[in-house]
């Protein structure tokens, strides 16, 4: 089950691809969240009560409901158009994120570790990779807020292949970590709206001291 579960995260990767609206974005974003939390309930299922509790909570309040609704609220408060705006066309980062999936799984294939779980390299190195495409290929500065909470999700499905392991306090350190990127991340783009009107990151260059 955990495998068909990943299976379908690698799959909104690719998704996001072909997305040219905001929206969609927030609600593969979400959808992400979701899978995660199916993912850490089976695997975690043997841990402490209160950590499992914790990541689920994580997963399904924190990645599920209050990122979206923060991403949207900053899309409309700012004004910001609906369209994604990337440097290429769909076609192209369908490729390329197709091409990173594909890159993942071959590199997983050449760890001889028995204990490493495979299908949790994949799916983190396929995240990671396509988080930073999206902070690279793409013009609005949300999107590369998008981008590192692309990453971030693929740091957690990193951290869920140790499964008991993971202590409580690194659940902790993933939680403050990313509520503080995103806090920060929401402010600046709210200060650069007010300053500047537009949300493409050409336009930073016209940022002065």
């Amino acid at each position: 089950m955990t495998n068909i579960i990943l299976i379908a995260f690698i799959i909104t990767l690719v998704q996001l691809g072909l997305s040219k609206r905001l929206s969609t974005y927030i609600r593969v974003l979400s959808i992400q969240g979701i899978l995660l939390f199916g993912v850490a309930f089976i695997e975690l299922i043997e841990i402490n009560v209160i950590n499992l509790l914790f990541v689920l909570l994580e997963t399904v309040v924190f990645k599920t409901l209050m990122i979206p609704y923060f991403l949207s609220y900053i899309i409309k408060k700012n004004k910001i158009t609906h369209e994604a705006e990337p440097f290429l066309p769909d076609f192209m980062s369908v490729v390329i994120i197709t091409s990173i999936i594909i890159g993942s799984f071959l590199l997983a294939n050449t760890i001889g570790d028995p204990h490493v779980r495979k299908i949790f390299f994949v799916t983190a190195l396929s995240a990671l990779f396509t988080g930073l495409y999206f902070i690279i290929s793409r013009k609005k500065i949300i999107t590369h807020v998008m981008g590192f909470l692309i990453i971030e999700n693929g740091v957690f499905v990193l951290s869920l292949a140790v499964g008991a392991e993971m202590p409580f306090l690194v659940n902790i350190g993933i939680l403050l970590d990313i509520f503080v990127s995103v806090l920060l991340l929401g402010v600046f783009v709210n200060k650069i709206g007010d300053m500047i009107g537009e949300q493409d990151v050409d336009q930073l260059s016209s940022l002065k001291d």
